[in-house]
């Protein structure tokens, strides 16, 4: 059955009302030619650094329905996570993606609660995408009409910049999609002249062996000799911070996104005394886990 715009319509409002910033709608198809060429030449060059895990499912991330097989369309989000407030600059920083509740608990349940208001008004199946699937998020994105990829490998939404989650809710259902987004970046290269580890090249693609983020979150071992963190302790988001689009940037409305004290008041000298128990209760509900106490220590001996 295919639902009509009048339906589509009701679906978009019942994802905003749940709080998200955006939504789009997008048919099942394998991802064209062009982009998996690319994918594979960017895991071929080994660009994807010790990210194996990128390597692994290149079928299932070229087709949504091995993810779900009766699935016809993709249901793209957007959440704004735009901090209110920002850490002190004298103070070691941290992505602003990581300064409050992790956002792949945040997002599934928001996608779990649509899936039951859905399942209950259509019937169908689903399947929420939230990072933890091999699905290629942005290029989803732009199919389904929310925005583009800039130079800085993020997902552009026009009007609204860059400091998004992307997520995805796989369903039977076949809706209408979305036009495609063709809108493109600017030539004015200045997330590629900003990157403090030169990890963006002239056509914006990324090495992540250079990008700070990588290496403060994933990398494991010691850091690159002679590497600038540049005061970032956990991640980076010079690539946003300099990016025209993110110029009228709006706070986010999602209060799981507020920093806590604690984080507020890391300075330094907090983190290097930090011990197990403390890194852990600080945060126990951030994405910050994602590295270790050590890595975080690690990190500050190289600012």
């Amino acid at each position: 059955m295919l639902y009509t715009k009048c339906d589509k319509e009701k679906i978009r409002e019942t994802v905003l009302n749940l709080g998200f910033d955006a939504c789009g709608f997008a048919s099942v198809h394998e991802v064209n030619d062009e982009s998996k060429l690319q994918y594979r030449k960017w895991i071929s060059n080994g660009h994807h650094a010790q990210m194996e895990y990128l390597a692994r499912n290149l079928d299932v991330r070229d087709n949504p329905k091995m993810l779900l097989p009766d699935a016809n369309t993709l249901i793209v989000v957007a959440l704004n996570y735009y901090p209110a407030a920002m850490l002190p600059k004298s103070h070691p920083q941290f992505a602003y993606y990581a300064y409050g509740e992790d956002y792949h608990k945040v997002i599934k349940r928001k996608l779990k609660s649509l899936a039951n208001i859905l399942s209950s008004t259509f019937g169908g199946e689903y399947r929420a995408c939230v990072d933890s699937a091999p699905i290629r998020e942005r290029y989803w994105a732009q199919e389904a009409g929310i925005g583009f990829v800039g130079r800085n490998n993020q997902l552009i939404i026009p009007g609204k910049g860059s400091y998004f989650f992307i997520g995805i809710l796989l369903t039977s259902l076949v809706i209408e999609a979305d036009k495609r987004c063709n809108l493109s970046c600017n030539n004015c290269g200045k997330c590629i002249k900003s990157c403090p580890g030169k990890a963006l090249n002239e056509i914006g693609a990324l090495d992540a062996n250079k990008c700070i983020s990588y290496l403060t979150i994933e990398h494991k071992g010691a850091l690159p000799e002679n590497l600038k963190l540049e005061n970032c302790i956990y991640g980076c988001d010079r690539c946003q911070q300099v990016c025209i689009h993110n110029l009228n940037a709006m706070p986010t409305a999602e209060k799981t996104f507020t920093p806590s004290d604690e984080l507020m008041e890391l300075t330094a000298n907090k983190i290097e005394q930090l011990t197990e128990e403390e890194y852990t209760t600080i945060f126990s509900h951030s994405a910050v886990k994602r590295a270790s106490l050590s890595q975080l220590k690690r990190n500050l001996n190289n600012l």
